[in-house]
Parts: C-alpha cells; structure tokens; sequence
C-alpha cells in the first residue's frame, strides 16, 4: 500500500538526514501530519532560514550567518592554538568537551582523491594563510582517526613545515572507565605507543 506522492516525497525528504531510515522518516512525516501541523510549520521556516542565512566564518570556516563566528569574535580565545577539525560537528564535540580555550580552523571533509575532495576543497591555502598570519604556537590536527584523517594529518603538517608552529595530534587510547579485554586491536596498539610517564 502507498500513501500519496506528496507524502512519500515527505518521507523520502526525511531519508536525506543522517542515520534516518525508511520506518523513522515514514513515523516523523506521520507525526508532522496527524498531531504536530504547527511544529512541522516551525521547522519549514527555520530550515528555510537556516539554508539562506547560514554560511562560512571568513576565518575559520564555521557555521554562521555572519561575516565572523561568535567564537572568532571572542576575544577571550587563546590566540597561541590552533585546532583543525574535519566538521563543524567535531568544532562542537570539542567545546562541549571544554577545555580546549584556542581558535579553530574546519575543513568541512578529508583528503579522498578517489572521491575527488584534496587540499584545494578542504581550505588549505586558506590555513596556510591563517598559520603564516598569525602568531600561533601549536596547530593541532584533530583530524579523525581514520585513513583518510590520518593522511589530512599528515598532509597539513608537511604543508606547515615552513612555519614556526608546533605541530600535535590528538591522544588515542583506551577510553577513560574502559576494561582492556573490550577494547579493539588498533586502540590498544596505539595506547601502548602513546603511552605516557605514571604520576601519582
């Protein structure tokens, strides 16, 4: 049985949203339609807002609606730091996390040839600008622990060689409350690596 085209557009709408399969997006079109008319209404123009006002941070590449993000403008920022992450999801990880007090840079992606994405779609010119501007201390490539993240890595950090700017890379390992027998082959290889002196 099918439902009229304009809901199987609605349902196939929903589809487009990460981690939604058929069943979720078939329970959401159904919610919207039968008890939440006026909530269906509010995201249509919030998602209609957000799509023609959101845009770029000039400087760091985060999600905004103006010139510079709120956390470019924040005099308060570590201006020594720099954290390169792959998405503006990452950015948020990192500050829920807290912490972390400097700038940031996003490259929206990783280097993927095969799927056509290098230096050039990622902002590295723009990095380099940023680095080459400004008197940071330490750039740090919070890239994912991924083929793809690890090659970004890499590749940024050849590309800041000319710079007096350290480079790091974010610590992997066993996870904090974690028992070792449960913790895969390629973490506990590099927590060993990595591992660092006991202090009490």
């Amino acid at each position: 049985m099918s439902f009229s085209p304009l809901f199987e557009r609605l349902v196939e709408a929903f589809r487009t949203l990460p981690g939604v399969g058929p069943k979720s997006a078939q329970r959401m079109a159904l919610h919207l339609l039968e008890r939440d008319r006026a909530g269906g209404e509010r995201i249509v123009g919030a998602l209609g807002e957000a799509l023609a006002r959101i845009g770029y941070c000039q400087r760091c590449r985060n999600l905004t609606e103006h010139d510079l993000c709120a956390l470019c403008e924040d005099p308060r920022r570590d201006e020594r730091m720099l954290c390169v992450v792959e998405s503006p999801a990452d950015l948020l990880a990192i500050e829920e996390a807290g912490g972390y007090r400097g700038r940031y840079f996003v490259l929206h992606g990783h280097l993927s040839p095969l799927d056509g994405i290098g230096p050039e779609e990622l902002g590295l010119e723009r990095l380099e600008a940023e680095v080459a501007g400004h008197d940071y201390e330490e750039v740090v490539l919070a890239t994912n622990p991924t083929v793809e993240g690890e090659a970004s890595a890499h590749y940024i950090s050849e590309q800041l060689r000319p710079y007096e700017v350290r480079c790091t890379r974010l610590a992997y390992g066993v996870p904090l409350g974690g028992e070792l027998e449960y913790v895969d082959v390629g973490t506990l290889s590099r927590a060993f690596s990595g591992r660092l002196p006991f202090t009490s």
